[in-house]
């Protein structure tokens, strides 16, 4: 049963004719007899009397003609949803990202939800280890990540370039210096963040590196807890800048240089290389391209090849 067959079916209930029915529907007379035929056929009942002259529906054409409107109807509404969807009336993008990498998120949805806000935005808050795997299993449609994915399925766009901010508190020794040497960080408690990433590992073999003891006596399960007990006054942290930007420039906390781990740390939005994206997340990619071409400085938009 197809939907050409139910229209031509209620033209000709609507239009007591087949004559007419042909006319309406800019058909040919035996081409609109052969649907309803066709569809008879299939359903094993008789739509119309044809004993009767003007189209009289039989009681199997009374009942079908109802369902015929009903769906016919949910046609128009699919085609308008779809058009909702293409006009970014509706729809929902969906994005994964951890605590920092949301961080980044902020800005460029900020712009998104304004010229787009009946879209709906959901972030899933994930571990960066698992984030690339929910893209490939179709969970969300765009991850943020701080390093890139090893799997050849996705494409991988560098968004922003970020470093690694050793803080301090605004009274600690420290923050009287502009730089120190990694050497001097070996008498230093460090409040660290207790879930493994590629950036502690690089920061553990600089410490070995440059035979300097590396005490971490505190590890929390945040970034935000981490700053907030430096900021009261307890230990160092190495963090990445884009979490304590406030802090710098409110004075809450203090950056000291550490040329040995000057390291950068790019984040990257990645999704499906051959997934056909939603209308939102096109527009979602488009604006953080045009939020990188105006406002400049970490931020930017550059795909990566695949290795």
């Amino acid at each position: 049963m197809d939907l050409f067959a139910l229209e031509t079916f209620l033209a000709v209930a609507e239009e007591r004719s087949f004559s007419r029915a042909a006319a309406r529907l800019h058909r040919t007379q035996p081409a609109v007899s052969q649907a309803v035929a066709k569809l008879e056929g299939q359903l094993g009942e008789a739509l119309f009397d044809r004993a009767s002259r003007d189209g009289l529906l039989t009681d199997a054409g009374e009942v079908l003609r109802e369902y015929a409107q009903k769906l016919l109807n949910l046609r128009v509404e699919a085609n308008h949803a779809l058009g909702e969807l293409r006009s970014l009336h509706r729809g929902t993008l969906n994005l994964a990202a951890n605590e920092y990498t949301c961080l980044y998120l902020l800005p460029v949805l900020d712009g998104f939800r304004r010229l787009h806000p009946r879209v709906k935005v959901s972030v899933q808050r994930s571990l960066a280890s698992r984030i690339a795997d929910e893209v490939l299993l179709h969970s969300v449609e765009i991850g943020v990540l701080s390093f890139k994915p090893d799997d050849r399925a996705l494409k991988s766009i560098v968004v922003y370039r970020d470093e690694l901010a050793f803080v301090v508190n605004p009274r600690h020794a420290l923050a009287r210096t502009k730089s120190v040497s990694i050497r001097d960080l070996g008498d230093q408690n460090f409040i660290a963040h207790n879930v493994p990433s590629p950036q502690r590992i690089k920061v553990v073999e600089a410490f070995r590196r440059h035979k300097t003891e590396l005490r971490i006596d505190v590890e929390l399960p945040s970034l935000e807890a981490v700053r907030r007990f430096v900021e009261l006054g307890n230990g160092v942290a190495l963090v990445p800048g884009l979490t304590v930007e406030r802090e710098l420039k409110s004075g809450a906390l203090v950056r000291v240089h550490v040329k040995e781990l000057q390291m950068e740390r790019k984040l990257r939005l990645v999704h499906r290389k051959e997934a056909n994206l939603s209308h939102a997340a096109l527009e979602f990619l488009k604006g953080v391209r045009e939020y990188a071409e105006t406002t400049g400085g970490a931020y930017c938009f550059v795909p990566e090849r695949a290795d």
